[in-house]
């Protein structure tokens, strides 16, 4: 039974009553992407920029009966050189965002974090998950499951800032930090566990700021006030987050995808801590996640032409 999607709703309704973003899509040479480019636009969410092989865009759009309509097309030879392009378009400042097409993921960060001449900032390149999880208040936010595999301490610490950060773009009344791990207690022998306490004196020392934070947690007291009452856990954070920061990529994969299969959510995907916010879709992904997931870029992007800083 399809269900309503009501935090996506939200998100989405909010969107079309901003200018749409400039946003390049990089190789959009099947249906899902292209379809799926196309309509976000539509939604006003995005003004898209095809990037890559012209005749092949074209081919695919007259096979689907996709309408173009009068979006540009930047012609480039193969995947590679359309990440390149597209990165291009950002920094000259045509492109405030950029989208994957039907290219692999490493393509399309190679060309980001590519020194010379990629979208790098100070920050730590992450992914977060913005779920829509049914029977959950809020929506919630995973990090990170899909860039950094075994991030370090330092790694962690600008991971858990881009997460701060995505919360406040999306408007969140308040951020809500749990630090996740197998257990609630800082074990030496779990080196994730001490991690998660260095993490919350960052916090405390303010090396890390616009969040109430708190770790180790597990994930039930993370989100189960009832577990975190059992447990005895006295803190703002515990039972209520927003936000999880798994302890590595491994962990934040299957949390995501168990509540994807397992609970029925969704996952709208998003990376930050580049010049500009890139939207990861899979081809798996409903039409209500693509526009979700643009929807969320486009918060982003408004939050980083408002501070200056770049966000996503």
């Amino acid at each position: 039974m399809e269900r309503e999607h009501a935090k996506y709703q939200k998100l989405i309704e909010f969107c079309r009553s901003l200018d749409p973003v400039p946003t390049a899509i990089v190789h959009p040479c099947d249906q899902s992407s292209l379809e799926g480019a196309i309509q976000a636009a539509q939604n006003g969410l995005i003004a898209p920029i095809l990037v890559g092989p012209r005749a092949r865009i074209e081919a695919v759009a007259a096979q689907y009966a996709i309408d173009l309509a009068d979006y540009p097309i930047v012609d480039t030879p193969y995947s590679q050189a359309a990440a390149a392009a597209a990165v291009q378009l950002v920094r000259e400042g045509k492109a405030e965002a950029l989208m994957k097409g039907s290219l692999h993921t490493d393509e399309l960060m190679g060309a980001v974090v590519r020194r010379e001449s990629g979208l790098r900032t100070a920050r730590r390149v992450s992914h977060c998950f913005v779920m829509d999880v049914p029977g959950y208040e809020s929506a919630l936010i995973i990090t990170d499951a899909a860039v950094n595999i075994a991030p370090t301490l330092e790694e962690k610490a600008d991971i858990l800032q881009n997460a701060i950060d995505l919360g406040h773009a999306l408007n969140f009344p308040e951020v809500r930090v749990a630090i996740l791990s197998a257990m609630e207690t800082v074990n030496p022998k779990v080196p994730s566990t001490v991690e998660a306490a260095a993490l919350c004196k960052m916090v405390d020392r303010r090396q890390v700021t616009g969040a109430l934070v708190d770790g180790p947690l597990a994930l039930d007291n993370a989100i189960d006030l009832e577990a975190a009452r059992i447990k005895q856990i006295d803190s703002p954070v515990a039972g209520r987050a927003n936000v999880l920061l798994v302890p590595d990529l491994e962990a934040g994969n299957m949390l995501a995808k168990s509540l994807s299969f397992l609970a029925g959510a969704d996952a709208a995907g998003i990376v930050l801590g580049a010049r500009v916010p890139i939207i990861l879709t899979s081809r798996a992904d409903s039409l209500m996640t693509r526009l979700a997931s643009c929807a969320v870029a486009a918060l982003v992007a408004k939050a980083r032409r408002e501070s200056g800083k770049a966000l996503g």
